[in-house]
């Protein structure tokens, strides 16, 4: 596995590895001598922060320049590997028998802490097919320091039924090699290479028919260097993953004349430097796109101030799921903006300002109910009855915080004729206020209170009917330690809500149960300052 180990002069732009440790991998930056030592060094550029020991300059004397302070270091070129063939990687991974000793590692301690052998039933037979390489359907060499695939025209013979192949974390980056690998396994259909640094020459690319699923992952790619590149090459693509490579602009894929990624499916372009949604936009006339992962990209807003929803024509007209977790959304006119994509109905927003109370964002119900189609939400399905009553609650909180102010509901909240109308909802918050010395009890909620602070005990649940449009919260929080006998414990409570994966916290002591989104039958928990 390790590889030559000669002293054989090492090329600046090698891929290698530490000879004892094919997970350290780097690139070759120099070759030469070092100030105040004897011989030849190899200056190493590690692809992780911390394998090294400076970032090129060493002793006051600058060598290459490394990607960190602590990605560089000089290494002797007998303690580097060159990397082994794809074809020795299948050998050493599949027809390699345990030792001895791997097997006396085999155990687990008995009760009296003594070591059991453990024997794997029918581990001969499976050890028996994996090792005839002929019938391998898929095969996984993750960090074996495969550097050249060794494409000969025998290789199909060798792996005739090879269907996915995971190549991560290597030493490959020639992407004609690449080429040659699928033209010679017809049987090919997925293909993985993250983590392996791939050359920004993409050239000499024969048409890769029967590849369905590539996987790129941190390997440093651009949309426009590379991408792009592959793109004529790859016509039957359904999945295309592209993590962790800071890509931060993407070439619209309508202005090319070619059919290239009009059967992708699924693009994953998570933890990337994504701002601006415009050039989202341009992945909008991809006539097959169903899953859009952005999560962990910069994105602030849907669409820019300059943008309008209703200037883009059928934009994703297959799209079903996106996933915009962990980025910078924090208005409510992104997520209306949302309603405009014909079939969407899976939406993941955690990790955003418009989903943190605590910055300002909305709690679960007011999503739910500005989504027009939304059946998945973070994760969590959304049920018929979640969806009607978040809507209902929606509709009360409008209408309570913005009564008869319709031009003002009508600019922010524009699902709000409709939905009103839907669930045949009048002003009814201007009516009970008009009628409330005689009809007091129309405006009564059913609230459950439910004991959860550790130091409150075991306690039965209340129920109890109070007026939405006059209780505050900071009168509910009164009425738990009469109930409860709580008075000596400063309370906190928090909405139990179907569907949301964790509760939500009501901070605001002022504000009226309705406009906490507390609704008729909710159940809110009670607990205590931490």
């Amino acid at each position: 596995m390790s590889g030559e180990s000669s002293t054989e002069s090492f090329e600046i732009g090698q891929r290698v590895h530490s000879l004892n440790d094919p997970r350290r991998v780097g690139t070759v930056k120099y070759v030469g001598g070092v100030e105040g030592y004897s011989g030849t060094w190899i200056g190493v550029d590690w692809d992780n922060d911390g394998d090294g020991k400076h970032d090129g300059t060493f002793n006051g004397v600058f060598y290459f320049n490394g990607r960190s302070q602590t990605s560089a270091s000089f290494v002797r070129s007998e303690k580097l590997s060159r990397g082994i063939t794809l074809i020795q990687a299948l050998e050493l991974r599949y027809q390699t028998t345990s030792t001895k000793d791997e097997e006396d590692e085999m155990y687990v301690l008995s009760a009296k802490n003594k070591r059991v052998s453990i024997q794997l039933l029918g581990g001969d037979k499976i050890q028996d097919k994996l090792s005839r390489l002929e019938e391998l359907t898929s095969a996984s060499l993750p960090f074996l320091g495969v550097s050249s695939l060794g494409v000969s025209s025998d290789l199909g013979s060798v792996l005739p039924n090879l269907k996915l192949l995971d190549l991560t974390g290597n030493l490959i980056s020639d992407w004609e090699e690449i080429g040659a690998l699928c033209e010679h396994l017809p049987a090919l259909t997925t293909l993985n290479l993250s983590y392996n640094s791939m050359s920004s020459e993409v050239t000499s690319l024969p048409q890769l028919k029967n590849i369905r699923v590539l996987v790129l992952n941190n390997t440093g790619l651009s949309w426009t260097q590379q991408v792009e590149k592959l793109r004529p090459s790859l016509p039957a693509l359904e999945e295309l993953h592209l993590m962790g490579n800071m890509i931060s602009s993407i070439t619209s894929t309508s202005c090319s004349d070619d059919k290239a990624f009009n059967s992708l499916r699924l693009l994953n372009l998570e933890d990337n430097c994504i701002s601006e949604w415009s050039e989202v936009l341009k992945l909008s006339k991809l006539p097959c796109l169903e899953n859009l992962y952005l999560n962990k990209n910069k994105l602030s807003r849907i669409f820019n101030d300059n943008e309008s929803p209703k200037k883009v024509s059928d934009p994703f007209p297959s799209l079903r799921c996106l996933l915009l977790g962990a980025n910078n959304i924090g208005d409510l006119a992104s997520i209306d903006a949302l309603n405009v994509f014909p079939k969407l109905v899976d939406i993941r927003l955690s990790d955003n300002p418009i989903t943190d109370l605590a910055r300002d964002g909305v709690p679960r119900y007011v999503l739910v109910a500005r989504l027009t189609k939304v059946q998945v939400l973070n994760g969590s399905e959304v049920r018929a009855r979640e969806k009607k009553e978040s809507e209902i609650r929606y509709v009360r909180m409008v209408m309570s915080k913005f009564n008869n102010k319709h031009e003002e509901i009508k600019l922010l909240h524009p699902r709000f004729n409709e939905l009103k109308k839907l669930h045949g909802l009048d002003d009814e918050v201007a009516s009970a206020e008009n009628s409330r010395p005689k009809n007091i009890a129309s405006g009564l909620i059913s609230i459950t209170l439910k004991c959860v602070g550790p130091s409150m005990g075991e306690k039965p649940p209340l129920t109890d009917k109070l007026p939405s449009s006059i209780t505050v919260v900071k009168k509910l929080k009164s009425l738990c330690e009469n109930l409860f006998k709580l008075r000596s414990i400063k309370l906190r409570l928090f909405l139990h809500e179907e569907g949301s994966p964790f509760p939500t916290p009501i901070d605001d002591e002022t504000s009226r149960l309705l406009d906490a989104g507390i609704y008729d039958g909710c159940t809110l928990l009670v607990d205590e300052e931490s």
